[in-house]
């Protein structure tokens, strides 16, 4: 019964995300295996949308490791657990409550000898800078734990670049890079165990630099990223922009027209209660990285439910036929803003 839940509400936020996205681009998926334990190691610069977008894109179903503060109300815990994700502690959430983890990573290495997937965040937070940032030991902790419990376990990592054209912004296209597996059991010496951390991180972090666009956080970070905006690259043609900053040679691109304004306010006249809710809650978000996951869960939550309540009204008011025609309509009118629309570069 889980799985048919989890397999149902992972179709809903897919079409969600269909909506919600200009355009996904997925490269890679081939070097998922079927079947046997893997552990997805992705990049995180866009709070709890990036699950959303890798998960959506996998065909394998997933269990994932988020931070521990989405679990705080019972009810959200509830159905947070039901699909699949669970809770890391980490020093910010107490130093007491780090002994949760314990728990925690148990159940990873159940989940890995089941041959199952598990998806992991190893930067340990969000951030929307276009880096791929020194990656914590956490996942090789779970890796090397269940390899000492279960020694004929095996388990293949695939590293996962997310990349946005503009996180924050609607709409937004993103990329999303599936890497070359690594077999965890070559990088595992339970005599040399500082060594082996090491070695496994660099292999990670190596292949996360190309799967992303990753320009190097130093002197020149912001002169490049702005070089990059100024030229309106597609961040999403990430080995084409990785070359340019390698070779420190930037070519400008043609800047996108926005045929979507007429869309735009037909979009909002029809979606106004809604819309305005976003508008008010946006200006409390004070985290950017968030700002995708709030618009998203308003608009897979509220809006759908507020054509449907419009559309029993035409229906009172009209026929069957014309309501359908309205509900129908909508969702349309949503799709062409949400797939015309163009955003700047930041």
């Amino acid at each position: 019964m889980k799985k048919i839940w989890y397999l149902i509400f992972r179709f809903y936020i897919k079409i969600g995300v269909f909506f919600y996205t200009k355009k996904i681009k997925s490269v890679g998926k081939e070097n998922i295996p079927k079947k046997g334990a893997v552990l997805f190691v992705v990049n995180h610069p866009n709070g709890l949308i990036d699950p959303l977008m890798v998960t959506t894109n996998t065909p394998r179903i997933t269990h994932y490791l988020v931070r521990a503060a989405s679990f705080k109300k019972p009810i959200i815990k509830k159905i947070l657990t039901s699909l699949n994700l669970m809770p890391i502690y980490r020093i910010r959430d107490g130093v007491k409550e780090l002994s949760k983890n314990n728990e925690v990573f148990n159940d990873c290495y159940e989940i890995l000898n089941k041959q199952r997937a598990l998806m992991i965040f190893p930067e340990g937070s969000h951030d929307r800078r276009r880096t791929i940032r020194t990656i914590s030991k956490g996942f090789t902790r779970i890796l090397f734990g269940a390899f000492e419990k279960y020694p004929n376990l095996k388990v293949t990592i695939i590293p996962v670049g997310v990349t946005y054209q503009n996180a924050s912004q609607f709409s937004s296209k993103v990329a999303i890079h599936y890497g070359k597996p690594i077999l965890a059991n070559d990088f595992y010496n339970a005599t040399e165990i500082n060594n082996s951390v090491n070695a496994l991180k660099k292999q990670v972090t190596s292949q996360l630099k190309e799967l992303t666009v990753h320009i190097p956080a130093d002197e020149n970070y912001q002169k490049i990223l702005q070089q990059l905006n100024a030229s309106n690259v597609d961040f999403t043609d990430v080995e084409s922009v990785n070359k340019s900053i390698k070779i420190n040679k930037i070519v400008d691109q043609k800047q996108e027209i926005n045929v979507a304004k007429l869309f735009y306010f037909l979009f909002v006249i029809n979606s106004l209660f809604p819309w305005l809710l976003w508008k008010m809650v946006s200006k409390k978000v004070t985290d950017i990285e968030f700002v995708d996951t709030f618009r998203f869960t308003i608009g897979i939550s509220l809006f759908p439910l507020s054509y449907l309540i419009q559309s029993i009204i035409v229906y009172k008011l009209y026929d069957t036929q014309t309501a359908f025609g309205y509900f129908v309509a909508s969702f349309i009118i949503v799709l062409l803003y949400s797939k015309l629309a163009t955003t700047p570069t930041e």
